[in-house]
This record gives C-alpha cells, sequence and structure tokens, in this order.
C-alpha cells in the first residue's frame, strides 16, 4: 500500500491532499474543527517530545522526513508539515479491507503485515494468457485487476511488483511507487536491477551495507559481478552464499499463506522522562494500558502466552528486558499486568525511563 497511514488519514481529511502530511502525533494533535467549517491542523513546527514519525506523505518524504525519524529533528526539516494522531483502529479496519480485496481475484496470499502482503499468481486463471503481442499480457491485467479492487473497496492505492520470485517482486513494488505496476523477468535483471544500491535489496541491512561499500560494492551488478568465493570469505558461507544467489535475483520461497506468530508486543517511548518514584501513577498507567493492548491482541488472535516480559529504556538510552513464564498461558489483561509487575521488581529503577514495553511469548492456542 501507498504511505498507507497517510493515505487513510487523507481519506478523512481530503483537503490535505498534496500537502507535506507526517503521522506520528498523539491524541492532544487531533485537528480542531472551526465554526466556518474548516480545521485547524498541528504542524510539525509545534511540537516538542520524543515521538517518531510512523508514515509520512510523499510530499514530506520530498522534504527530507520519513518513517522512524523523531518529530523534532523531522520539524527542523519541514516546520509547515501537518502532524497528525495514530488511529490504529482505522488502519487496521482498511487493511483487512484491502487483504479482501485482493483475495477476490487471487487468494493466495502471503500476509506480510498492516500494509504488504505477497500473492502467488501462478494458479490464477488468465495469468499465464498471451494479450496482443504481450507474452505477459494476463498477468499485467490480472494485476491491473488488483489494483483497481483495492482502490474501489478502499478508495486507496497500492503498488505492485510482479516477478518470477518474492526477492524480486519486493524491490519491484517500489521502483514505480505510489500507484505503479512493475513488472519484471529474470531478463530486466541487467537495466532495471543491477543499477540500484545494494541497500535495495531486502535482507542487506547498514552494516552489510557497509561492508559491501568498503570492498567497492555498491550497486547490485557491481555485487553480482563478485565471485561467490570472495563473498563467502568476507561474510561467511551462508551470508556469503546469499548474497551470491539475490544478486543474481534468484529466490526459492514460496509463498507461506499461513504461520504462527511468536510473541506479541507494545511499546511506548514517553514525552518526557519518567522517574520511577516520582512519576509512579503515570508509569503505572502505562504499564496496565500496554497490558491490556497486548491482552487484546492475544484475546483478537486467540493465543495465551505462558512468557511476560518487559522493556525498558534508561535516559542513558541502555534498554534492559525481564521476563517471567508462568504455570498456566494467560491472555487476560489482569494477568499479564501481575506478570508485568512481577518484571518490574527485577530491575534498576533509580533511574529516569524513556520507554516502557510489554510482550506475550511462549504462545498457544486458546
Amino acid at each position: 500500500m501507498d504511505a498507507f497511514y497517510a493515505s487513510v488519514e487523507l481519506l478523512r481529511y481530503p483537503e490535505l491532499k498534496g500537502q507535506p502530511v507526517v503521522i506520528g502525533g498523539g491524541r492532544r494533535h487531533q485537528p480542531e474543527a472551526l465554526a466556518d467549517g474548516t480545521r485547524r491542523f498541528a504542524t510539525l513546527r509545534d511540537y516538542a517530545g520524543r515521538g517518531v514519525i510512523t508514515t509520512a506523505t510523499y510530499a514530506a518524504r520530498d522534504l527530507g522526513v520519513h518513517s522512524g525519524m523523531g518529530l523534532m529533528k523531522a520539524g527542523k526539516l519541514a516546520p509547515d508539515a501537518i502532524l497528525l494522531p495514530v488511529d490504529f483502529d482505522e488502519y487496521r479496519r482498511l487493511s483487512r479491507a484491502f487483504k479482501a480485496a485482493v483475495a477476490e481475484i487471487a487468494p493466495v496470499i502471503e500476509d506480510r503485515g498492516i500494509d504488504e502482503i505477497y500473492i502467488d499468481l501462478t494458479e490464477v486463471p488468465g495469468a499465464q494468457d498471451a494479450v496482443g503481442h504481450d507474452p505477459h499480457g494476463g498477468v499485467r491485467a490480472l494485476a491491473q485487476e488488483i489494483r483497481t479492487n483495492v482502490t474501489r473497496r478502499t478508495g486507496l492505492t497500492c503498488s505492485v511488483g510482479v516477478t518470477p520470485n518474492k526477492l524480486l517482486s519486493k524491490i519491484a513494488s517500489e521502483l514505480d511507487k505510489p500507484d505503479g505496476l512493475t513488472l519484471l523477468t529474470m531478463d530486466d535483471l541487467p537495466r532495471r536491477i543491477w543499477p540500484l544500491p545494494v541497500r535495495k535489496v531486502n535482507g542487506i541491512g547498514p552494516k552489510a551495507g557497509d561492508r559491501l561499500q568498503a570492498m567497492g560494492i555498491r550497486t547490485v551488478g557491481e555485487l553480482a559481478a563478485r565471485p561467490r568465493v570472495e563473498l563467502v570469505q568476507a561474510f561467511g558461507r551462508s551470508m556469503g552464499a546469499w548474497l551470491h544467489e539475490v544478486a543474481r535475483g534468484r529466490d526459492d520461497r514460496p509463498v507461506v499463506t499461513h504461520s504462527e506468530p511468536v510473541s506479541m508486543s507494545r511499546e511506548t517511548t514517553f514525552e518526557r522522562n519518567l522517574h520511577a518514584v516520582r512519576d509512579r501513577q503515570a508509569l503505572g498507567e502505562l504499564l496496565t494500558g500496554l497490558c491490556a493492548s497486548v491482552a487484546s491482541d492475544l484475546q483478537r488472535k486467540g493465543y495465551r502466552a505462558r512468557t511476560i516480559g518487559i522493556k525498558l529504556r534508561y535516559d542513558d538510552f541502555r534498554t534492559v528486558t525481564r521476563d517471567t513464564t508462568l504455570a498456566e498461558p494467560v491472555c487476560e489483561a489482569a494477568d499479564l499486568r501481575r506478570a508485568a509487575g512481577e518484571c518490574l521488581k527485577r530491575v534498576d529503577l533509580a533511574r529516569s525511563l524513556r520507554l516502557l514495553g510489554v510482550r506475550a511469548s511462549s504462545l498457544t492456542r486458546a
């Protein structure tokens, strides 16, 4: 989906279309309805706190702001950008709607989160048909039908990459955003994939990217030109072999239509540092709220958890975790809160805190 959270908000506030908009504020950043029927919106210029950007419109991205950036830092780059609060209930509702729209046409789907899926089109009728002089016209028409149906059902746009495998489809879906449709075959690798920076390959992170750059490898094509043995020597057998394969566009992972979650968690970064003694009530309320959110997630998805943990980040950015394993799995907020409270007794609370999180793992079906 294209800038998903931001696009959902533009459905609600169409007057902001084309403007730089950032999602990541709190309840106090709700737009204010004015007497003349218009709305007054908060801007990044007036923001103070430690929040981060959840997503931003493409107009905001053009100003240098992006997901994960601190809102105050973003305010220096784009002070007039509109700031809106997050509304996860609405994002989840439209996430379900867009996936249902895809499933009406192509039901073999791997869910990759709230705004992204993989689809196997191999057995969908018409996918293998030639249309006119285009041997891939059938799958192109099918992908266009999916995009049209998503827009019809949600009012939102999506970008689709159609390729022989998941690796290339992930890259292709980003090439012509927003509202793009990109179809690639293996013959297109030299022209469309090899000129890209190596970081465009999903799985090559900052550290691997820096190591590759130190080796003089900046593009996917330069990576593809290196011998397998050299990459294995530099990165080890597994990672080196994987780099050799992905640079050539090879990926044999199937579309997985179902997988069990490993854990469920919620966390929050505070607007200001909180201290366990001076801000005991506020911290207690936040912990209770996080436990309630995790419990709701467990119950909605039909799971119980035996291991409950907490995550704390101190004012010096040091992070600690503690967890406890219960005799029986639980999914009620009170049980999670009790277990999280026990975990808190095992951490140093002398320093101020900037983040608190709750995690439920060792999951079983309810």
